[in-house]
């Protein structure tokens, strides 16, 4: 078919915008996401109904689920699927849950130590996303933490920790967007201390556990986990289904959780490097850089899984039978994220064919004429706009870094300020867009209602992503991270202390739920 009538319009932006709204309104994903899909073929072919149909299946359902990268996505979504399911049989989850309790004394720590293990674990956001969530669900349950906490501190240690670790699969992507002249993996690391939303994203979740508070949407999930027990407040039953960590074997130890874990990240780091090139004789930064994470994934994830299922042949824990009915139930939890990726990955498409990412191109290209200081946090807050809408980060690095580059000719100052917004905006897009892969994922790990991470999450984000742009108009004028650092820090914790001492905000009572975890 030609070029639709309103290709690279206004229009393009539409079928994610009423997808999202969906979603937040009805509180039900996939017909959300279905409906936008459906609305972008109709903006793609008109009145024709064959049209329609066509585009709606052929070009957004199966090419999505044809496309090599996603087929990956999905290889590793199941491997890790069943690899949980095998950690919770064999009681594994159980053991390290017991083993946690005796050390994790405080829902302090039991928070803390949920975000640092999703810091270790920066290789791969995917990984990231669903390895915490099954690690710690039953600490942080047993001091109450709510779902939807859970969730938002696995989904702020995802891409937010991701874009600042330059052995990363994300630094590989941004690596590769860089112009010809310039080294992806040094431009990434200058970009660092002015990435200003993943640090601030930190900086809010720390502050946020050590102040004991949640305001927004937060605030209700945690005082009905807290004060009734209801770590869920709205009820999920894929959610519930896939809380058996408790049914495991009683013989199981915490080297049955942590070996997997372990080899599943050797396994994964060696998958990456491998489709890198490392073994052909690039250096390791190298072959991250090159390196095609959707392949090194599923390949790393398929032969971890080989060995975990060795191993607990070799413990005689549970039976083999008990162990390869794992694989279906673990297809089987998989399902509902796979079930939303498939519907984003589809509308994506649906945005593509209507040139969403032209239209952006065309309202950006242009802006050299503008103060030349605000050109960062423009770029910053487009990007929210558009990864936001979207639900892709490493599309939005695509389509603005480029931009991006194209203006620092004319003012080489502004940089790395100016690539550091492209990215810091799109992590933001990825980081709390309902139709994002790694909300999806960060909903499944910590087996929550996506809507309810979505609705809860976002006040945190935006919260980040406002303080953010205020630094980077900053930076446009001083061209050092330092100021904006200091500025953006002390803004970001006058704003937390101004909503804690508001009414809304819930403050979580002194030996609330340590007494009774203990």
């Amino acid at each position: 078919m030609d070029t639709p009538a309103l290709y690279a319009t206004a229009w393009a932006i539409l079928p994610p915008l009423i997808a999202i709204l969906l979603a937040l309104i009805t509180k039900e994903v996939y017909s959300s996401l279905f409906l936008g899909v459906l609305l972008g073929a109709v903006l793609y072919a008109g009145a024709d109904f064959d049209g329609i149909i066509n585009h709606l299946v052929n070009d957004g359902i199966i090419a999505s689920l044809s496309d090599s990268w996603n087929v990956g996505i999905l290889i590793f979504l199941v491997v890790l699927g069943i690899i949980v399911a095998l950690m919770n049989v064999t009681g594994g989850s159980k053991a390290f849950g017991g083993w946690a309790l005796k050390r994790v004394k405080s829902r302090v720590a039991a928070e803390l130590a949920t975000m640092i293990l999703g810091v270790v674990l920066f290789v791969d956001d995917y990984f990231n996303c669903l390895t915490v969530g099954s690690v710690m669900k039953p600490v942080t349950d047993e001091f109450k933490v709510s779902r939807a906490k859970l969730a938002y501190i696995i989904d702020a240690t995802a891409a937010p920790v991701c874009i600042i670790a330059p052995v990363s699969s994300w630094a590989a992507a941004v690596s590769s967007f860089a112009g010809e002249g310039q080294n992806g993996i040094t431009l990434f690391i200058k970009c660092i201390p002015y990435n200003f939303y993943a640090l601030f994203t930190l900086t809010m979740m720390i502050a946020i556990i050590l102040m004991k508070f949640d305001y927004a949407g937060m605030a209700k999930f945690e005082m009905n986990a807290v004060e009734n027990g209801d770590l869920f407040t709205v009820e999920d039953a894929n959610a519930l289904n896939a809380d058996d960590a408790d049914l495991g074997s009683d013989k199981g130890t915490v080297l049955d959780l942590l070996l997997p874990v372990v080899v599943l990240v050797i396994s994964c780091v060696v998958g990456m490097i491998y489709t890198g090139g490392f073994f052909d004789g690039s250096s390791f930064v190298q072959s991250f850089s090159d390196s095609d994470a959707s392949v090194g994934l599923s390949m790393g994830s398929l032969v971890a899984l080989v060995i975990i299922i060795v191993y607990y042949v070799c413990r005689h824990t549970v039976k083999f039978t008990d162990l390869m009915a794992c694989v279906p139930e673990g297809m089987k939890q998989m399902a509902p994220p796979i079930i939303v990726l498939t519907l984003a990955w589809s509308l994506k498409a649906m945005t593509d064919s209507l040139g969403l990412a032209d239209f952006v191109g065309e309202l950006v290209k242009n802006m050299g004429g503008a103060a030349v200081g605000i050109i960062p946090a423009v770029l910053f807050l487009i990007a929210c706009v558009l990864a936001f809408a979207s639900g892709t980060s490493w599309g939005t690095f695509g389509i603005l870094i480029p931009i991006g580059l194209a203006i620092t000719a004319s003012h080489p100052e502004l940089t790395t300020p100016i690539m550091s917004a492209c990215m810091a905006g799109a992590v933001y897009g990825d980081h709390c867009s309902p139709i994002s892969d790694t909300t999806i994922m960060a909903s499944a790990g910590a087996n929550c209602n996506h809507v309810s991470h979505v609705s809860t999450q976002l006040p945190y984000a935006t919260t980040v992503a406002v303080v953010s742009a205020v630094c980077y108009v900053i930076a446009g004028y001083v061209h050092t991270p330092v100021v904006p650092l200091i500025v953006g820090v002390v803004l970001l914790l006058g704003v937390l202390f101004f909503f804690r001492s508001r009414e809304g905000s819930y403050k979580i009572p002194e030996g609330a739920v340590q007494a009774k975890a203990e």
